[in-house]
């Protein structure tokens, strides 16, 4: 879980700039719905977290991704603790 854990803490430093005022970010926001994020600003965040965690993370894995639970699962499946 620690892994799970350190994901989710970079997940949110990343995705706290997309964040509307007055709203939380947590593992159940939706990326879209919740923050509007479109394509290209779903590329900056991976090329950010792919930066910050040393990882590359596969394009093919973003239509499996919905919330921020959803990409923390899958970038701990691609470190290999999942």
């Amino acid at each position: 879980m620690q892994v799970y854990d350190n994901i989710l803490k970079e997940l949110y430093k990343i995705l706290q700039p997309f964040v509307p005022q007055g709203r939380e970010l947590e593992e159940e926001t939706d990326l879209v719905a919740d923050l509007g994020l479109d394509s290209l600003k779903v590329m900056k965040i991976v090329e950010s977290l792919e930066d910050s965690l040393e990882i590359s993370i596969p394009l093919n894995i973003l239509p499996e991704v919905r919330t921020v639970e959803d990409f923390a699962i899958q970038i701990q499946k691609l470190i290999g603790d999942g």
